[in-house]
């Protein structure tokens, strides 16, 4: 078997592209890979030889263990696809994962902390090449807070995509290419109201974007991100011991855990619930919505609180 190298990977890569996945990291990570055969004179899959590899992992030092493990397991992947494929001979090696000590929990935010946090957005002056800053921020902000949206979904919405009527936002291409409806209630519908009516003003029209600066271009996820960090830097949350600094993608966290807190304060079953949460949140199974579910010190007093209510009857029995 001498299949070529790079035109094995493109065919990997379209193969998972076409169950709908977007894999650009692992792209990134197979070019890195096809660059370092290349510089060692290896085009093609018969040269992929274990100390080869090991040779390529070494040569991209990952100071955390997520990052190194996710090297590890594209390189892993692509190589378990070339041999099922019958593009390569099994090749004996096995990359060593890391133990991931460096993983902390996500920020959470409370209702106060990210009411400041929306006001601190709301109150940002404009630049002469971001006109309206204060409002595309906080609306942005406030849809991945309130309705859980990825900041890469809120920053590529359409003035298309909104119908006030029905209340509802229409997502597209999400995570492995998924486009769902996500319905929103009164408050978010205010905030998506003004913020269509200030698109309109400035001549905008269904394909247009609905969070831009200048009229033509969606604002970037990168930016919005810069934006996040500096006012929470300034904001200054107190920080619990094992979290990690806020992030944008904490927000998201904060409205999965705020889903599940409700739902035990209304006495609903969270089990039951999540496959809903699921499909509202974009995911694939319930199981990726589980990695959302920190466990906070409010979830364990509503958890303890209903199993009390559901022992109660059995401790009486037992009492002589």
């Amino acid at each position: 078997m001498n299949a070529n190298l790079a035109s094995t990977v493109a065919d990997f890569l379209a193969y998972k592209r076409a169950l709908g996945r977007k894999y650009l990291s692992e792209e990134a990570t197979l070019d890195l890979l096809i660059d370092f055969t290349e510089e060692h004179a290896v085009t093609d899959l018969a040269g992929l030889t274990p100390g080869l590899l090991d040779e390529f992992v070494a040569s991209r030092p990952r100071e955390r263990s997520r990052s190194f493990n996710h090297l590890i397991g594209v390189t892993s992947t692509f190589l378990a696809w070339a041999i099922a494929q019958q593009r390569m001979d099994a090749v004996q090696w096995q990359g060593k994962r890391r133990h991931e000590t460096d993983r902390r929990l996500p920020f959470l935010f409370d209702p106060a902390q990210a009411h400041q946090l929306l006001n601190a957005a709301a109150a940002l002056p404009d630049y002469s090449r971001g006109r309206g800053r204060g409002p595309t921020y906080h609306a942005i902000f406030a849809l991945c807070y309130g309705l859980g949206l990825r900041v890469g979904e809120a920053c590529s919405l359409r003035l298309e995509d909104i119908d006030t009527g029905k209340q509802l936002l229409i997502v597209h291409g999400g995570k492995f290419g998924k486009s769902r409806l996500v319905p929103y209630g009164p408050r978010i519908g205010e905030l998506l109201a003004l913020q269509l009516q200030r698109r309109n003003e400035k001549g905008g029209t269904g394909p247009d974007p609905l969070f831009t600066f200048d009229g033509r271009h969606s604002v970037t996820s990168c930016g919005v991100s810069e934006t996040f960090r500096h006012l929470t830097e300034e904001l200054a949350f107190p920080v619990p011991a094992g979290t990690s600094a806020p992030r944008l993608h904490c927000l998201r966290h904060s409205f999965a855990v705020g889903c599940l807190l409700r739902w035990y304060r209304e006495g609903l079953d969270p089990s039951a619930m999540l496959i809903q949460l699921s499909t509202f949140m974009g995911h694939v199974s319930p199981a990726s919505t589980a990695v959302y579910l920190t466990i906070t010190p409010e979830l364990l007093s509503e958890a303890s609180r209903r199993f009390e209510a559901f022992a109660k009857p059995v401790w009486s029995e037992e009492k002589p």
